[in-house]
């Protein structure tokens, strides 16, 4: 969109514009017979009788622009020989392109990435680079680093980074900074040094002082995406499932940290269609892994990249989740029923959209939450089959289709009875 000047009242002021329309209809004319634009030269009469010349082209870029321009030249030429050696494996040539304070933190990337068994990685420069204040001779430049792990070509995630380089004929790479994005937040391979687990369907990552849950983890997780792949949208789950397990001070640390007291794992989008996993080894007792990583899976085989729409539905993203967590378990074994009688008892008004809970909310209101979004959407499952929650969960969340279409769509009733319907099983159920 282009910004003009508007005349004071409205309407164009009286001008003899003829000479002007004339002069630049010859120009067309010129252009349209193949002439060079460089060399057309426009004769413009500027109203009062004065001829203005001016040679019609690009103008020319500003100097700085150029200089930056070369500069990040420069610079992508030294993070395309970083990227040539990781995927090689070379580490010295990885720590080449950089000055000697940055090689601890490379050396831990690269080895980071290298458990992770990266298979693509692509550094592209956004933007131009600017100057580092108080540091002449430091420019810092975004870059892009798209990848995958231990699936060659698959859809690349991606991280926007920024770096800081020393000029020179070759610049040197002075640091790499974790990323900050408000989507994500740091990831694990930026900040931490990772003993790392691969299997069939998941890959599976943790400090070097929990190395000793890796094997159990690692089975528990490819079990775990069995049931998962069964809820992935459109028959397509993810290529490998990536969980990060952390310890204290990685979960305060990884993806932002920051996540409401209750959390014990959840699932953050990186783009490529891959969700990543995390689990709160604090927060985690022995018997509820399993449940957990089937929730936080399915997490990931079943939402889209964008995220889903809104919080009013909550309960169904978290109802499917939890319903592939129970994997078919009678619903009297669920072991939130307690908490979903409490929350019945007050604290709710009834409604499906309203059920997410506060990020300070006690762990009670919390399990409540969840459980009655289970029952719910057993409910639905029992009396339509899991075919058609899939597709009214697809309408919803991936299509955005108002959870009234769409009731209307897959279940051929309204969403006041199916919503009343499942309200009532949920009552039954803990009666």
């Amino acid at each position: 969109m282009t910004d003009g000047e508007p005349e004071a009242d409205g309407r164009p002021r009286p001008r003899r514009l003829w000479p002007l329309w004339a002069a630049l209809a010859a120009v067309v004319v010129l252009l349209t017979c193949g002439l060079p634009t460089a060399l057309v030269v426009g004769v413009l009469r500027d109203g009062r009788g004065g001829a203005v010349v001016g040679r019609l082209g690009a103008p020319a870029e500003d100097p700085a622009t150029v200089a930056a321009r070369q500069l990040a030249e420069r610079m992508t030429a030294q993070l395309d020989r970083q990227s040539a050696a990781l995927l090689a494996g070379d580490r010295a040539g990885f720590l080449a392109v950089a000055e000697p304070a940055a090689h601890a933190d490379l050396r831990r990337r690269y080895g980071a990435l290298r458990a992770l068994r990266v298979t693509t990685w692509q550094a592209s420069p956004s933007g131009l680079p600017t100057p580092v204040q108080g540091r002449p001779g430091e420019w810092r430049l975004l870059v892009e680093f798209r990848y995958c792990f231990v699936v060659p070509d698959c859809r690349t995630s991606s991280v926007l980074t920024g770096t800081r380089w020393r000029d020179g004929a070759q610049p040197r790479l002075v640091a790499v900074e974790p990323s900050r994005s408000a989507e994500t937040g740091t990831r694990p391979w930026e900040v931490s040094e990772l003993v790392v687990a691969v299997g069939a369907r998941t890959l599976v990552a943790t400090t070097p002082a929990l190395r000793g849950k890796l094997p159990g983890l690692l089975a528990e997780a490819e079990a775990a995406a069995t049931v998962a792949d069964g809820y992935a949208i459109g028959g397509r789950p993810p290529d490998r499932y990536r969980i990060f397990y952390a310890g204290r001070a990685e979960w305060q640390r990884w993806y932002g940290g920051g996540r409401p007291k209750w959390t014990g794992g959840y699932a953050v989008t990186v783009g490529g269609g891959h969700h990543e996993v995390v689990l709160n080894a604090d927060g985690l007792a022995a018997s509820g892994v399993d449940d957990l990583l089937r929730h936080e899976l399915t997490h990931a085989a079943s939402l889209p990249e964008r995220g889903y729409p809104g919080t009013s539905t909550w309960w169904l993203v978290e109802g499917l989740a939890e319903y592939a967590g129970a994997d078919g378990q009678p619903v009297d074994r669920y072991e939130g029923l307690g908490e979903v009688r409490r929350l019945l008892g007050g604290g709710w008004n009834g409604r499906l959209d309203s059920l997410i809970p506060a990020e300070g909310a006690p762990a009670d209101r919390v399990g409540g939450s969840y459980g009655i979004s289970y029952l719910a959407v057993r409910n639905l499952v029992d009396r339509y089959g899991p075919e058609r929650l899939l597709a009214f969960f697809t309408a919803v969340v991936h299509e955005r289709v108002p959870v009234a279409v769409a009731a209307e769509q897959v279940f051929g009733e309204p969403w006041s009875t199916l919503h009343d319907q499942c309200v009532g099983y949920v009552r039954s159920v803990v009666a």
